[in-house]
């Protein structure tokens, strides 16, 4: 196993930001750690990186624990936090020559890891990183966590207010990193890229509510989601809501997700019932299960 994680707990005064959390991401997996802003994932990743200390449990990442080994730690692994963190007034040639120094190394040293990422910011790399845009900046904060050639990434929230292909760019580099035999740990708030992740973990609230392959948990979810609309969607949620059956009720995209607690839910009573509360152009039909369905549900 590549990072151990065994009932860590982490509380900041009153608040518990994570509560006995256990997972294990295997030699070269791509493992997703899938929730919203508060849920602990930032407090898992600075565990993991020697930064916290956890009240309770313990965690190794490459055979070293977090606790003893973090020197280890820190010289064998990359990380690249949520906020961007380089120098802003360096150029980006400045701030990866300047990381590679700090980990004894050089850029030619570990260039064939950068390359694919590298050549995209080569034309700006005598441009202070403070003047990037944000998609620029999301590549140069790689090849920094890169440079050095860690053997486990962790990376928290990289794709957050990127645009939409930096986005789709960022996931195909990280591919194309894992098949170089490089460990990825990674967060987001984006259900989407969980399709991305070999494995992911669902974590609320500081808890970890499933741990699975993305295909594994919709699979195995019994549920059956409806997909509702009406010409009126804010009296649609409120009418739903107030159905005797409904188990639950939540906009998705262009529909409102209705459950029902019944398995033998026959949609023309509901259907009868949306008539009775004058909705017009009724759509009922069953909807394609999403993880953030599941995640919905949990």
């Amino acid at each position: 196993m590549s990072i151990i994680v065994h009932n860590i707990s982490k509380s900041y005064k009153a608040v518990k930001a994570i509560d006995a959390v256990s997972f294990n991401v295997e030699e070269g997996e791509l493992f997703g750690l899938i929730g919203p802003d508060g849920a602990g994932k930032t407090t898992i990743f600075r565990i993991l990186t020697t930064l916290l200390i956890a009240n309770e449990g313990n965690a190794s990442v490459s055979g070293f624990d977090v606790a003893k080994d973090f020197k280890s730690i820190r010289n064998s692994v990359g990380y690249m936090p949520g906020k961007f963190s380089l120098y802003q007034d360096l150029t980006v040639e400045e701030n990866l020559t300047f990381f590679a120094t700090i980990f004894g190394t050089t850029i030619d040293a570990n260039y064939d890891l950068i390359k694919d990422i590298y050549v995209q910011i080569e034309p700006f790399k005598n441009r202070r990183a403070g003047a990037l845009s944000g998609g620029m900046k999301q590549k140069l904060a790689l090849c920094c966590a890169l440079i050095h050639a860690p053997r486990v990434l962790f990376l928290d929230e990289p794709t957050t207010g990127v645009d939409p292909i930096s986005r789709k760019e960022f996931w195909e580099m990280l591919k194309r990193l894992q098949q170089k035999g490089i460990t990825i740990l990674v967060s987001t708030p984006y259900m989407d890229e969980t399709s991305l992740c070999d494995r992911i973990a669902l974590i609320q609230n500081g808890k970890i509510l499933k741990i699975d392959s993305p295909e594994n948990i919709i699979k195995n979810y019994e549920k059956i989601i409806y997909d509702v609309s009406t010409r009126n969607t804010h009296s649609l949620i409120h009418d739903l809501k107030n159905y005797a059956s409904h188990y639950s009720v939540y906009a998705f995209g262009e529909y409102i997700h209705y459950i029902d607690k019944n398995s033998d839910f026959d949609s023309t009573n509901l259907r009868k019932y949306l008539e009775d509360k004058n909705h017009t152009e009724i759509e009922i039909k069953k909807a394609n299960i999403t993880i953030e369905d599941v995640f919905m549900d949990l």
